[in-house]
């Protein structure tokens, strides 16, 4: 790639030029990156784009050459991922790597509540966290910022580095190792090692790792390395315990030795609107790394009870019939337990499910909903739907167990039988939809 093409683009975003992919997302001071996808070619909307007022785009197809306000480089993707890490190379600030297989966003999320209290602090808008949404989110962060989080995801070996190598985390955190993205991985194991490579690139520069010693696979993996870590018992630089979960997580913390800018003895009770004791793990790490950096315990605790979540994660909602706990924006084996085992302490009332499928998970995605359904079986809720192709599969309707391969299917049955006075836990795989229910609940 020529330096110079680089260089000019660099300039153009220092400008304040912003970045955009979707040519329905074009218009004036914009520069268009003409991806290209399975089933898509952006190159056919450059033209377009243009049109809408972007003042240059980038394509890797001559074909679609119209003219001076289109550059043309080898490759399109690669042309933004080394403009992301062009721009990366100008912030001398700390940034904040997070993957894992669960809590990803969330913690992100409440990460940046906290540091915001005391920094300009910027970080990963949704779920930007792949080979595209990382140098997108690199490039869309202000000049201004002190202090960087980035999220990364991944779904086959060697991404995380790869991520790496572009946002160049100086600090960086595993939520938990489970199981998720089984498809491209294969195991919980080879899911361990690519998270891994976020430790590697830490380690091999001198970088800070925040550790949850809670996870087994994380507390093996860093057993060489110099690390603050985090958890439930007291011998960890941090940890926490809970009060309460019922109906939102409400814990209390203690920081046990000194780390960064933290000092022995601080501590402190937060009283979230998480639901979810699975969530403990997410305010350790947002609370272990926001002392770090010199967060006041006073706005953390504050700026934790004043985060709403939202995008139906860990969210309670009170319908005019029912509690619904929505956290439909993503499911896996792990996640799937968790959640499960949250619903069962909502015991004011007769409990219900509206569980979608678990998707990407390979050759164990027919165990995996077998033992839901098997879970769900055993808790005796007292009404169970679940959908998509692979509940559709495995499970036979029967007495109070209905089945549907389409999300619109129950939201049709929804309509027809509606449901009052549950407790009513939604979850299942993005793609599935299964927020599309809330409105018949």
């Amino acid at each position: 790639m020529d330096d110079g093409i680089i260089n000019h683009l660099l300039e153009l975003v220092d400008k304040g030029h912003r970045i955009c992919t979707d040519s329905r997302q074009a218009r004036t001071g914009y520069i268009f990156f003409a991806l290209r996808g399975e089933h898509f070619d952006g190159n056919r909307f450059a033209e377009q784009a243009l049109q809408a007022g972007c003042s240059l785009a980038i394509i890797d197809n001559p074909d679609y050459n119209t003219g001076e306000k289109c550059l043309l480089v080898n490759d399109t993707l690669r042309t933004l991922q080394l403009l992301g890490q062009a721009r990366r190379h100008r912030m001398d600030i700390p940034v904040i790597g997070i993957t894992g297989s669960n809590g990803k966003t969330t913690t992100k999320e409440l990460l940046q509540a906290i540091l915001s209290t005391r920094f300009s602090s910027a970080a990963t808008k949704g779920n930007l966290n792949n080979h595209i949404g990382v140098p997108l989110s690199l490039l869309s962060f202000p000049p201004e910022a002190d202090c960087t989080i980035v999220e990364m995801g991944a779904n086959h070996s060697g991404e995380i580095a790869e991520l790496c190598e572009i946002a160049m985390p100086t600090h960086g955190l595993i939520t938990n190792i489970g199981q998720a993205h089984l498809e491209g991985f294969g195991s919980v194991e080879a899911v361990a090692k690519a998270k891994n490579e976020l430790y590697a690139y830490l380690d091999k520069t001198n970088g800070t790792l925040f550790v949850n010693h809670d996870d087994p696979r994380l507390k093996e993996m860093t057993r060489d390395m110099q690390t603050i870590h985090y958890g439930k018992e007291n011998h960890n630089h941090f940890s926490g315990e809970i009060i309460r979960s019922v109906p939102a997580l409400h814990i209390r913390f203690r920081v046990n030795k000194d780390f960064g800018a933290a000092k022995q003895g601080i501590h402190g009770e937060v009283k979230s609107r998480l639901t979810g004791a699975y969530n403990l793990e997410n305010l350790l790490a947002g609370i272990t790394t926001g002392l770090y950096f010199g967060a006041e315990p006073e706005e953390i605790i504050r700026a934790i009870e004043e985060y709403a979540p939202a995008n139906h994660r860990s969210q309670i909602i009170q319908t005019s019939r029912n509690t619904v706990l929505m956290d439909a924006y993503n499911a896996n084996p792990s996640s799937m337990d968790a959640a499960l085992d949250n619903l069962a302490l909502f015991n004011d009332r007769p409990g219900a499910v509206f569980l979608g499928d678990m998707l990407e998970l390979g050759p164990v995605a027919k165990d995996a909903h077998r033992h839901v359904m098997d879970k769900v079986k055993q808790m005796q809720i007292p009404l169970q739907v679940f959908v998509g192709e692979h509940f559709a599969a495995t499970c036979e309707a029967e007495n109070d167990v209905l089945v549907f391969a389409h999300v619109n299917d129950a939201a049709e049955w929804l309509q027809k039988n509606p449901i009052q006075g549950y407790n009513v836990l939604v979850k299942g795989s993005r793609g599935i939809r299964m927020e599309n229910l809330l409105e018949y609940l």
